[in-house]
């Protein structure tokens, strides 16, 4: 009887069996909850069953406002590419070539007050109706100027690669962030649900410093992190059913096994990454036949494959690599990345030693693939709803490293990068550097203004895209107010 039980019950319970069972009730309800709105269990209201229909976490999103672009492929030119010697014209480096003069530079060498000037090694040009200067390092590239908005005035925090390197792709010095990539998958998803939201294409050579915390998806869900694809060969590795399961088979194999994990998730108050693990399976069983789709060349006709360079050994690698990130957006996938530039100084645009022989080497792989993706773009229709980024983690000093030699160091503190494509205002030049390319002296923009500005085209607020974690509603551009760069939006 009710009589028996102790005064401090409730329905047949005492208090503190009531609070512990509703509780866990409470924490499971949460996170089925979170995952509906994360697009995890598909529409509110179905249940953590296998019945339940299920939507991946990268379904399409809505924007906070019209976005000007659908999608981003980051060009990245990992190692630093000399600004004063591709677009960013200095006529004083010329006249001052060889003299060692008075200048301030802080590089990974230190701080140093005097420097033997290095000019530059190419002959700079007038292109286009807005008669941007390019030097004939890019001769291909120089025919796109008209669409293509330069910012000459970029500074980042660190002048070394690890450091540069993660705050030019997730926003912050030391590891452990979200991408840029992961980022916009977060706010936004995928327009194809058989395909990564977010994707990787390391140089032949290899990847770049700190390796795969450059696309990590840091402290989101795994679900957000860069999914490596190769140019040649098997798309993607261990993603090939085996011979001996059908496909049928597999399909009952996945039911199985998410029924399992989502009823342990259920009961447990945080299971990001099971949730993530299980929108892997499910992504890997529908790549199995989307990759294979997407990165067929066959289908391209032999003048599309020629403008990108395929029919050159110089160019076949970076050109089939632009190629891919031009059908991969045109199927609905959000972020590209594609490096130009491996682990080794030798493989890299990092000039410390001889800059002909270096710059030669790279823009020659990369100038022809580089202008075929841009004019391929706009001869489709995508150019106007792709945002094309071109640039490194920092650019080069105006002055030798060294006592001897043509290198330079590192630069973090005035250099160039340009985008092209979705609302990106063609033909315009913001920001300068001194007259020597050494600082920014005129609108200067930091890292976290370029990333603002990818997101305000994507249709998201850079001050309002957060996650919570640790207590704080994290951001990509940090806790100040940051604005994306209006001068280049059209």
């Amino acid at each position: 009887m009710w009589q028996d039980r102790p005064q401090n019950t409730f329905c047949g319970r005492t208090r503190r069996e009531f609070l512990w069972e509703t509780g866990c009730g409470f924490g499971a309800a949460a996170l089925v909850d979170l995952l509906t709105r994360d697009g995890f269990f598909g529409s509110a209201g179905n249940s953590a069953s296998a019945a339940a229909p299920y939507r991946s976490p990268l379904a399409p999103k809505k924007p906070h406002f019209a976005p000007r672009a659908k999608s981003v492929i980051f060009l990245f030119m990992y190692g630093g590419p000399s600004h004063v010697d591709t677009f960013d014209y200095k006529p004083k480096l010329f006249e001052l070539d060889g003299k060692t003069i008075p200048v301030t530079t802080k590089g990974r060498s230190g701080v140093r007050n005097v420097g033997r000037v290095v000019g530059p090694k190419w002959n700079f040009r007038q292109y286009g109706q807005c008669g941007a200067w390019v030097s004939d390092l890019f001769p291909h590239l120089a025919t796109c100027v008209d669409d293509i908005a330069f910012i000459k005035s970029m500074t980042a925090d660190a002048p070394v690669h690890g450091s540069a390197m993660l705050q030019m792709n997730t926003g912050r010095i030391l590891s452990g962030s979200p991408a840029l990539g992961s980022w916009i998958t977060y706010g936004l998803g995928s327009e194809n649900e058989n395909l990564p939201g977010f994707v990787v294409m390391l140089d032949p050579t290899g990847g770049p410093i700190s390796g795969a915390k450059n696309w990590s998806s840091g402290y989101m869900p795994a679900t957000y992190q860069g999914v490596l694809l190769r140019s040649e060969g098997e798309p993607i590795l261990d993603l090939k059913r085996p011979d001996a399961l059908s496909e049928s088979a597999q399909r009952r194999l996945l039911d199985t096994l998410r029924q399992y994990n989502e009823e342990h998730a259920a009961s447990r108050s945080d299971n990001s990454q099971l949730a993530a693990r299980i929108a892997a399976y499910e992504l890997a069983f529908r790549m199995q036949v989307a990759a294979p789709e997407a990165t067929d060349l066959s289908q391209e006709t032999a003048e599309t494959l020629s403008l990108y360079g395929l029919d050159n050994p110089r160019t076949r690698n970076f050109g089939r690599r632009c190629l891919l990130a031009r059908r991969l957006v045109e199927r609905g996938v959000r972020f590209v990345q594609i490096y130009s530039g491996g682990a080794h100084n030798d493989d890299n645009w990092d000039a410390h030693g001889d800059l002909v022989k270096n710059h030669s080497y790279h823009a020659g792989n990369t100038d022809k693939p580089i202008a075929a993706l841009l004019k391929d773009l706009k001869r489709t229709g995508l150019l106007e709803e792709t945002l094309v980024i071109w640039g490194g983690e920092f650019g080069r000093q105006p002055v030798a490293e060294y006592e001897k030699g043509t290198g330079r160091d590192h630069n973090a503190y005035g250099f160039t990068m340009w985008m092209a494509g979705g609302g990106i205002r063609g033909g315009v030049t913001v920001g300068a550097t001194d007259e020597l390319g050494n600082v920014a002296v005129e609108n200067p923009f930091h890292v976290k203004h370029l990333h603002a500005t990818v997101l305000y085209l994507m249709g998201l607020d850079p001050n309002r895209l957060s996650y919570f974690f640790g207590g704080l509603d994290q951001k990509l551009v940090g806790v100040e107010p940051v604005e994306p760069i209006h001068q280049i939006i059209a």
